[in-house]
């Protein structure tokens, strides 16, 4: 983060400079109430204060600047997928058929307007593309297949993965 201060000094000369303000690391409170956030979104600042041992002020002057600084991008409430009929979890390999630049990024563009995938990431290995996506059932999915991903000139090869059971999912980051 850059910070450009300006200052008029007598006999009118401008002086202006730019600090490099990096991000303030985190010390243990930033990180305690950190877990707190990733716990409960909605904790009040007087529960967090208690928790970290901080008067109120202090805390919410320490959650403005995690967000300021990126550390918190946002808020968000966890549905429960199935009570929305999104019962079915599908993990894809995707493939290209050429590796371009111009390829990458058409496809990224494209799949990212695409609700029903909720992950996409760029991979090394035997595929270039690992994409989550959550759908009604095997016919919804073989709809967004047919339709959506393999109609789509820049893929050579799709292996679909159907999730059977989810042992662990979390939005927790290890702190």
């Amino acid at each position: 983060m850059s910070v450009i201060l300006t200052a008029v000094l007598p006999l009118g000369r401008i002086y202006s400079f730019t600090l490099n303000a990096a991000p303030m690391s985190l010390d243990t409170t930033d990180i305690a109430i950190l877990k707190i956030l990733q716990k409960n979104a909605l904790a009040k600042i007087k529960e967090i204060s208690a928790e970290v041992n901080l008067s109120m002020s202090p805390t919410h002057d320490r959650i403005k600047r995690l967000e300021s600084e990126g550390y918190i991008q946002g808020y968000v409430g966890i549905l429960d997928r199935k009570k929305i009929d999104l019962g079915l979890i599908v993990h894809c390999h995707v493939t290209l058929d050429k590796q371009t630049t111009n390829n990458f990024s058409e496809f990224e563009q494209i799949i990212a307007q695409y609700p029903e995938v909720i992950s996409c990431s760029l991979v090394s290995g035997n595929f270039d593309y690992f994409l989550k996506l959550v759908t009604k059932d095997v016919e919804s999915y073989n709809k967004f297949y047919q339709e959506k991903l393999a109609v789509l000139p820049m893929v050579a090869h799709i292996n679909s993965l159907f999730v059977m059971d989810e042992i662990k999912t979390t939005t927790e980051l290890p702190l």
